[in-house]
């Protein structure tokens, strides 16, 4: 009597012809890719229970071989927006199964950047994160001699790594365009330090949508990133100034203290919008108009990139569209008297 031969064990093309997609989106959704469709992982799933797919053994065990430590090069700051950045990419990686390790630099330059990513490579991580909002910073992730799989976090800027960034031209003239809407004739706006690219390109994007709407583009307002920058600033501004765009929330928070010193409402007689919505803002006196910053979706869209690049059957990142920011409209901004 003849034996049955065996049926043969289900492989990825099985589970991708199934569920009708591509053995790259299989193996994405085995190894929790974030960039997958909620539908389209389901489906996945679906099909690998039907056919009781199971993953060759020796095969993952050499693809086991890839550390599932991500590696982040940021620096030592309280700032709201790294920090919120450097904790939206660990919850990106915690979700996919990957730990980080991070290297905190005092300077953001180019020998610092490289030391970091140096330290991390011998640590053996998959891939490297790089938070890069200095001018300095940027151009060193951009020229680093390494083979290390990096993603850059930053404004635009040319270079061979794929970039995240959350479009600040945009958010800036978001600001600028609420403020003119109201009825103000200009805005004036408080900036951050000339050698971060946010502050570069938020300056960018209030002038752009002062000079689309034909208004006079005022001398900018230098600041830091700091309360006291906004403070110092809302004690200078004349009598003449009704509509005014700080840089970040913490400049915002400064001014409006310096102006209720002053006896200038708020409102009524200067509107004030910020940058980033930090925690605290709805709860200032008045509650801010700002500009959101979706610093989790920063975080998916840099793990989303880092994998496609240790994916070995995409040899080349796709392209990231930027991150849209968003207004969030609250009592600090309002027609003028």
């Amino acid at each position: 009597m003849s034996q049955q031969p065996a049926a043969r064990a289900a492989v990825m093309n099985d589970v991708a012809r199934l569920a009708g997609v591509s053995h790259q989106t299989v193996s994405r959704v085995l190894n929790n890719h974030p960039s997958v469709r909620d539908e389209t992982r389901e489906r996945v799933l679906v099909a690998v229970k039907q056919l009781n797919y199971r993953p060759n053994a020796l095969a993952r065990g050499l693809a086991g071989r890839r550390s599932r430590v991500i590696g982040v090069v940021s620096f030592d700051t309280i700032l709201y927006g790294p920090a919120a950045t450097l904790l939206g990419v660990e919850r990106a990686a915690r979700h996919a199964g990957y730990g980080i390790s991070i290297v905190a630099l005092e300077k953001l330059d180019r020998a610092g950047v490289t030391e970091a990513v140096n330290r991390l490579t011998e640590q053996s991580v998959a891939g490297v994160v790089i938070i890069a909002p200095l001018l300095t910073a940027a151009a060193a992730a951009h020229s680093l001699p390494t083979g290390v799989p990096a993603v850059v976090v930053e404004s635009d800027i040319a270079g061979d790594l794929p970039t995240i960034s959350v479009d600040q031209v945009a958010g800036a003239r978001l600001a600028v365009e609420h403020l003119l809407e109201l009825g103000h004739e200009t805005v004036w706006h408080l900036t951050g330090p000339k050698d971060w690219l946010e502050a570069r390109d938020r300056v960018d994007g209030w002038r752009q949508a002062l000079e689309a709407a034909g208004r006079r583009v005022p001398a900018v307002i230098v600041g830091d990133w700091s309360p006291r920058s906004g403070y110092e600033a809302g004690h200078r501004i004349g009598s003449d100034v009704t509509a005014v765009f700080c840089a970040n929330d913490q400049q915002a928070l400064g001014m409006l203290r310096a102006l209720h010193e002053r006896g200038i409402r708020v409102p009524e007689d200067v509107s004030i919008v910020g940058f980033d919505d930090i925690p605290e803002a709805e709860y200032l006196s008045p509650p801010l108009t700002t500009v959101r910053q979706d610093f989790d979706e920063v975080g998916r869209r840099c793990l989303a990139a880092l994998l496609d690049l240790l994916d070995a059957d995409l040899p080349d990142a796709p392209p990231h569209p930027r991150v849209a920011p968003t207004l969030m409209v609250r009592a600090s901004s309002g027609p003028p008297a």
